[in-house]
């Protein structure tokens, strides 16, 4: 009996997915056994080719990791989402963007700006930039399109189901594999799989009181206790604007959380969530006689220690977020 195919494509990312289906263990000769794996370039010698040769929704799963930030990233995604049955965004940066939507702040031109003509470490006189085409003696190169902007996965194709976590916990994959493999039935088309429907704060085991923050202070200037949650003692924890399912791991470490499971059930926002908690939790002292201009100085002391706040409140969310960076022509 033929096995079910199973694809894995590494778009615009760090490559952490693919390890972390490695990080399976053991369980990869289960998922080996139960999977015919057909496709991933990082593994696999497969060639495009191959893929659009098959028929049409062969493939039974792919997990696609990775934003979408050029040409060759949205072919792949309109290929594969063609060819499989089951099309997941697998991880952050499939799901929400990620780090490489943190680009959206900046165009494309200031990004071959600065990195081909500005930077103190290239030696580039023409300042020349790279194109799409470039005719050469032994024939025309050919470089795929780098966008203006990054996209998810689901702002290009459809998208049957999305894993978070950057990258998503190795118990969260098995999970959602077992559930494929034993044939159980799935949730609505959409559902968020390997993660929970609260928040970290919820499988964090830290003592929580009365949220007054007098003072937020950078991870390299303190170190908090071990016991008391860690946003109380003045370090930005997104664990109140997070998808529950990693485990709590970073705070079990003395780390906050950073945001890597994205928004919990109902947000739609995480980086609006959490400047929308911050708000209510801030602590500026008495405020009786000082004036709105006085008030928002002793705000912006406060805030001085978060040096960049986009990068801090939608680190992995961005380009599925309200604010989506900004958006310039071209």
């Amino acid at each position: 009996m033929e096995k079910p195919k199973l694809a894995m494509y590494w778009a615009s990312g760090c490559g952490g997915c693919e390890i972390a289906l490695v990080n399976l263990h053991e369980r990869i000769l289960d998922v080996a056994a139960a999977f015919d794996f057909v496709f991933c370039p990082c593994l696999l010698d497969t060639k495009y080719q191959d893929v659009e040769a098959m028929a049409d929704g062969s493939i039974a799963l792919t997990l696609f990791n990775g934003a979408i930030r050029s040409s060759e990233n949205r072919e792949m995604a309109h290929l594969l989402r063609r060819k499989s049955r089951c099309l997941i965004a697998f991880g952050s940066c499939a799901k929400a963007g990620c780090i490489p939507a943190l680009s959206n702040f900046s165009t494309r031109d200031d990004h071959f700006q600065a990195i081909y003509r500005d930077s103190l470490t290239v030696d580039n006189p023409l300042g020349i930039l790279p194109q799409t085409t470039t005719p050469c003696p032994e024939g025309t190169l050919t470089l795929p399109l780098f966008f203006n902007r990054v996209m998810t996965l689901n702002q290009v194709v459809p998208v049957d189901y999305l894993i978070p976590g950057c990258p998503p916990e190795p118990h969260q994959i098995w999970n959602v594999v077992d559930h494929l493999i034993q044939g159980r039935p799935l949730p609505p088309v959409g559902s968020v799989l390997g993660g929970g429907r609260s928040s970290v704060c919820d499988e964090c085991a830290r003592i929580k009181k009365d949220k007054k923050i007098p003072r937020l202070y950078r991870n390299y200037e303190v170190v908090p206790d071990t016991e008391n949650c860690l946003l109380e003692q003045g370090l930005v924890c997104m664990g109140m604007a997070t998808r529950d399912g990693c485990g709590g791991l970073c705070p079990q470490v003395n780390m906050p959380c950073t945001g890597c499971y994205g928004t919990p059930e109902g947000v739609l926002d995480q980086g609006a969530k959490m400047v929308s908690a911050l708000g209510s939790m801030l602590d500026i002292g008495e405020t009786q006689g000082l004036s709105e201009a006085q008030i928002a100085q002793r705000v912006d002391v406060l805030l001085d220690a978060i040096p960049d706040l986009a990068g801090t409140f939608y680190q992995y969310s961005l380009a599925d977020s309200i604010l989506g960076g900004r958006r310039a022509n071209g």
